[in-house]
């Protein structure tokens, strides 16, 4: 499932072992950066692989519980063995579930409405779209097994009524980012990221207030 060796995040605060499929890089980074440090309450990581943006969205808020949300069964191994690691089990859980299923979410202990704080990095490509990898591992991590919009609705059931919800996601899936959104969000803001001055963006991080009703806003991009 994966070696001895760990990846540092946080400048060596986290250090995390991930598999042999998908590796959390700077998207996870970004995703987590948006985590407050007085973030109290309950935070999700939904699909969060090995747990790299709940980990650290743990670290950066010492005074919120987490919950790692992750379907694939190695990635939930990985993800404790993680936790354990890093000294977290008093604050972060995994639960292991399909967010688009309710049944599913119920299942693994996960109940609708408690989250206050929800950070998502979903798959980036609708199936059929791209070659899909022979590794299963990438290939979950990257292809979409449902539309962007059942993935955003389930994890929306899991968050709280004026609680937040973050996502990262390619710059040019900004319309399909906002459509999944329309109707259960609102003080929506939009970031471009972008990967050198003056190139176009490659991502956006998306954020908005479940039950808010103030109007969208772009923010301004960032470089990284």
């Amino acid at each position: 499932m994966s070696g001895d060796e760990a990846d540092g995040f946080l400048d060596g605060r986290l250090r995390l072992k991930q598999g042999r499929g998908h590796r959390a890089g700077h998207d996870a980074v970004l995703l987590a950066s948006l985590t407050p440090p007085e973030q109290t309450g309950l935070i999700l990581d939904i699909g969060a692989g090995a747990g790299a943006v709940g980990l650290m969205a743990a670290a950066l808020a010492p005074g919120a519980t987490v919950g790692l949300v992750e379907v694939d069964p190695e990635n939930c191994a990985l993800a404790r063995e993680n936790v354990a690691a890093n000294g977290l089990a008093a604050r972060v859980s995994v639960h292991e579930a399909d967010v688009t299923s309710a049944k599913s979410r119920r299942a693994s202990g996960l109940a609708d409405e408690r989250a206050a704080l929800i950070l998502t990095n979903p798959p980036f490509y609708a199936r059929g779209r791209v070659r899909v990898t022979p590794d299963p591992g990438k290939a979950r991590a990257h292809v979409a097994a449902v539309p962007l919009s059942e993935w955003v609705r389930g994890a929306l059931a899991l968050l709280a009524p004026g609680g937040t919800f973050a996502m990262i996601h390619r710059a040019d899936a900004l319309y399909e980012c906002l459509t999944a959104a329309e109707g259960r969000l609102g003080a929506v803001t939009v970031q471009p990221v972008y990967s050198k001055a003056g190139s176009p963006a490659t991502r956006i991080l998306v954020k908005g207030v479940k039950g808010s009703k103030a109007p969208l806003a772009v923010l301004e991009g960032k470089v990284v």
